[in-house]
């Protein structure tokens, strides 16, 4: 099959990019050092190449992926790195024979985790972005509350997320700096072998962390590709210019297609002025007519991936494989 061939929006991922950046990462992070994040692709059979390179534990952000990861035979060593009120979904999984560690920050978490019969935690440290993990003081007195429940407590967990975006790499290093000393901090209260944290764009100046919880380095999108890290656009959205006018051109990928929240989405040698539901409105430097395809760049490749059902794998205008997206929904 050919490009052309495909009913637009769809996604593609170049192959040999791919297989570059997944090189790359596991050349930098080998085996358990790299703790891929699949939330970023969403997609046991990239997964499986994840996995093939030696970075066979992962992270999760929903009790979906963690099952789908288990079916598919990935389920050596699975991290869900979020809290859920309802872990019973994951104790069936640790039962089924699955590792499962969840990530807790409160005796309420905790608590729901023994009633699953989950056996594994993290204590989730909030080391400077407004999401959930406890206060650095508050990990130690969670750590002996879960053991005292009967849970084994691996480490903990911290993830920098308002950093990993940052433009200028020394203020990224500065703050990357402090966030992590209060997760060390944390650690020494809780014990534990584990210390996990990081992204893409920390992961070669995270040396604090035990494992790094990288996932958009496998697919990148434009927002890390401001950070001149070494890793490939790989995954594209194909789409079609459905209109043309004397000074802008619109093709069939819009809101519903893309993931907006890091910004507009780019396009070769063309200035993107906005999307709307189904439609990129866009001015090219050369004139295009009613069509022809063109290839967008996602702003941020997560969400953009969870809109889709299948990631076609291509080399140039070929399509190689298709890979489905398996692990999307909750």
């Amino acid at each position: 099959m050919r490009t052309s061939q495909l009913t637009t929006p769809a996604l593609l991922v170049d192959a040999a990019g791919l297989e570059a950046n997944l090189d790359t990462m596991a050349q930098a992070l080998p085996g358990t050092r790299l703790r891929p994040h699949v939330k970023a692709h969403k997609c046991t059979a990239l997964a499986v190449h994840q996995a093939a390179r030696g970075n066979t534990a992962f992270t999760c952000a929903t009790a979906a992926e963690m099952e789908g990861m288990a079916r598919a035979g990935l389920g050596e060593d699975l991290l869900l790195a979020n809290e859920v009120a309802d872990a019973t979904r994951l104790g069936a999984l640790a039962r089924s024979g699955a590792r499962v560690t969840v990530a807790v920050d409160s005796e309420e978490t905790i608590a729901a985790a023994v009633r699953a019969g989950v056996p594994e935690v993290l204590i989730d440290v909030n080391v400077g972005l407004p999401r959930c993990g406890c206060l650095p003081e508050d990990a130690g007195r969670l750590a002996e509350r879960a053991r005292g429940s009967g849970l084994a407590v691996r480490g903990v967990m911290g993830y920098e997320g308002h950093i990993v975006g940052l433009e200028d790499r020394s203020t990224r290093t500065a703050m990357l700096e402090e966030s992590m000393a209060q997760l060390v901090r944390a650690h020494d209260l809780v014990g534990g072998d584990v210390i996990s944290a990081g992204g893409t764009g920390t992961y070669d100046l995270n040396t604090w962390a035990t494992e790094i919880q990288a996932g958009s380095y496998a697919l990148m999108d434009t927002a890390y590709a401001k950070l001149g890290l070494p890793f490939a656009q790989a995954l594209t959205v194909l789409s079609t210019v459905i209109s043309v006018s004397d000074t802008w051109t619109v093709a069939d990928c819009g809101l519903k297609a893309l993931a907006m929240d890091h910004g507009n989405p780019s396009v070769a040698d063309a200035e993107v002025w906005f999307c709307s539901d189904e439609h990129l409105t866009f001015a090219p430097q050369a004139p295009l007519r009613v069509g022809d395809r063109i290839r967008v760049l996602p702003a941020h490749v997560d969400p953009t991936v969870a809109y889709h059902e299948h990631l076609h794998v291509v080399d140039g205008d070929e399509v190689v494989d298709r890979w489905d997206v398996d692990l999307r929904g909750w």
